[in-house]
């Protein structure tokens, strides 16, 4: 798959910590890697985004944006805020595709959830990833409320024609409660697709090298990881 779009269920799920893992990872199984984020908001121009984060924590990856604007907002809201043209689907897609033509394997991470609006003509993520026809994974949190967030997800991806790769969930508790426990059963049967990895919490706090270490450890083979979900599983059941 030379390109992978991950979104969010929601905002604060991990979603960058995450896409830097996978990148991590990738690079440690010898691919080239670029990572494209859709519209970078909440960060003034010379000021480092999401993608600069990624290479910060993964290592040698290409770090590109689409667009940025200054307000912490839903891109669709923030670039009407600035008075400057919005980001849209086409130009996130023809972006990752021409990075496709030079790496391995291109993470698009987008911005908040799925639906969140780049556009007034109402363009998200979902359209960018059906213009690349890429399977989209989906990082979720680990505790109540993540069933029906992940699930709304992967059935608007399905709606579509996409392909939900699976599931991350971007950050595990040191103690996880007895919802977290059971949503590690639960989460690949409300997705009907594969849970990927846990992201142990703080993750993203760790010095660059013990991450890029670490990485493979927490997502599974599909994903150039090490990661067992069955044991994980097995580990953490209530």
């Amino acid at each position: 798959m030379p390109v992978l779009v991950i979104t969010g269920t929601g905002t604060e799920v991990g979603k960058t910590v995450t896409t830097a893992a996978v990148a991590a990872a990738a690079l440690a199984a010898g691919r080239s890697v670029a990572v494209l984020k859709a519209a970078q908001t909440g960060v003034r121009p010379g000021e480092p985004g999401d993608a600069e984060e990624v290479a910060r924590l993964a290592g040698a990856v290409t770090a590109a944006e689409v667009a940025r604007y200054p307000d912490p907002l839903a891109p669709g809201t923030a670039a009407r805020r600035a008075g400057t043209a919005p980001v849209r689907p086409r130009e996130v897609a023809e972006a990752a595709a021409k990075l496709a033509t030079e790496h391995d394997l291109v993470l698009v991470e987008g911005a908040g959830g799925l639906l969140v609006r780049f556009d007034a003509a109402g363009g998200t993520l979902a359209d960018a990833a059906e213009l690349l026809r890429a399977p989209v994974l989906v990082v979720a949190p680990a505790g109540l409320g993540t069933l029906n967030a992940t699930e709304l997800t992967v059935r608007e991806l399905r709606s579509r024609g996409l392909e939900p790769a699976g599931v991350v969930i971007g950050s595990w508790p040191g103690s996880p409660d007895l919802a977290a426990r059971c949503n590690v059963t639960d989460l690949p049967e409300v997705a009907s697709a594969p849970l990927l990895g846990a992201l142990p919490a703080g993750a993203g706090s760790l010095p660059p090298a013990h991450f890029r270490a670490a990485a493979p450890g927490w997502l599974a083979p599909g994903l150039h990881g090490t990661w067992d979900a069955n044991a994980f599983r097995a580990r953490t059941a209530p």
